[in-house]
């Protein structure tokens, strides 16, 4: 199979590159900058084809999805810098990559959303999730919809967040966020379920929840980090208040001063509070999902240190 692939150079599009690869299929990669490391490797090790485009410039999809028989959505952003809002590349880029997939006559559309989305969300990165979905919807596609949970691995910016400052810092701080829960499923599996819905009948028209068997407050996910990399940290607690406050300067310093994404904003912070849990059980069992313990998980890419 034929199959164009966006969002192929972040930290779960690899993984389903991999996938994709080892499951017999052609790979067909938009990006934006075909000479990135990452570009190459997929060229050079899983035989990617390149196509150079933005979703959110639709004459340049057209080419990508000539021919293609399925295609992959992955992109997405998790905070707003100048044009890369949550309307205009979960919204209006699912649309462009919609139209083109219907005008190349594509046969499956796989596409990627979030655990927690819903109609009247309260974080604008849900409601622009749950519009996402409904236009795939409402395409005329043959779609499967998935919605992941926290997804970690070795190149993950949760984890390794959290270990980085672990290793670096005496003091550990953890927000105040209630008994809200989370449910994170390893990248592997993740990938494993965009590449087996290309080939399953069952799951047209069909949403599914990504997401971990286990589930773990914020601070017990803490406990499991400095457990597996064998470290003792004295926890400071920040207050939602005071987080908040934080996320609003990084929002207004980050994209004006820096042209980036700041690192905390108040829509994460809103959905910490709602915690990310939801119901493994129908995807692992159609698509023959296996699943390790998210401590076994993390310890593969997570080493014991001397303090």
């Amino acid at each position: 199979m034929q199959v164009f692939l966006t969002g192929g150079t972040g930290f779960v599009g690899r993984e389903v590159i991999r996938r994709l690869r080892a499951a017999g299929h052609a790979i067909r990669l938009l990006v934006r900058k075909p000479d990135g490391r990452k570009v190459r490797e997929s060229v050079s090790r899983f035989g990617a084809e390149v196509c150079v485009g933005d979703v959110l410039n639709p004459d340049s999809l057209e080419a990508g999805v000539r021919g293609a028989d399925a295609v992959i959505h992955l992109v997405g952003i998790i905070s707003e810098a100048g044009r890369s809002t949550y309307e205009n590349v979960h919204i209006q880029g699912t649309e462009n990559v919609l139209a083109a997939g219907r005008k190349a006559g594509i046969k499956r559309f796989v596409h990627m959303s979030a655990l927690g989305t819903r109609p009247g969300a309260v974080a604008r990165y849900h409601r622009s999730k749950w519009d996402a979905e409904e236009a795939v919807r409402k395409s005329g596609l043959v779609y499967t919809i998935f919605r992941p949970s926290l997804i970690y691995g070795p190149e993950d910016q949760f984890v390794n967040l959290f270990a980085r400052l672990i290793r670096w810092s005496p003091v550990l701080p953890v927000l105040m966020n209630g008994p809200a829960r989370f449910a994170p499923i390893p990248v592997e599996t993740a990938a494993q379920a965009f590449v087996r819905a290309l080939s399953e009948p069952k799951d047209i028209g069909q949403t599914y929840d990504l997401c971990g068997s286990e589930s773990f407050t914020l601070e017990e996910i803490l406990d499991q980090i400095l457990s597996v990399m064998g470290r003792k940290r004295l926890k400071v607690y920040i207050p939602l208040g005071l987080a908040r406050a934080q996320a609003a300067v990084f929002e207004f310093v980050f994209p004006r001063l820096l042209r980036v994404s700041p690192p905390l904003n108040r829509d994460q912070l809103i959905m910490l509070q709602e915690g990310n849990v939801g119901e493994p059980r129908p995807a692992q069992q159609l698509f023959g999902l296996e699943e390790a313990p998210f401590r076994k998980g993390i310890a593969q890419y997570l080493r014991p240190s001397v303090t």
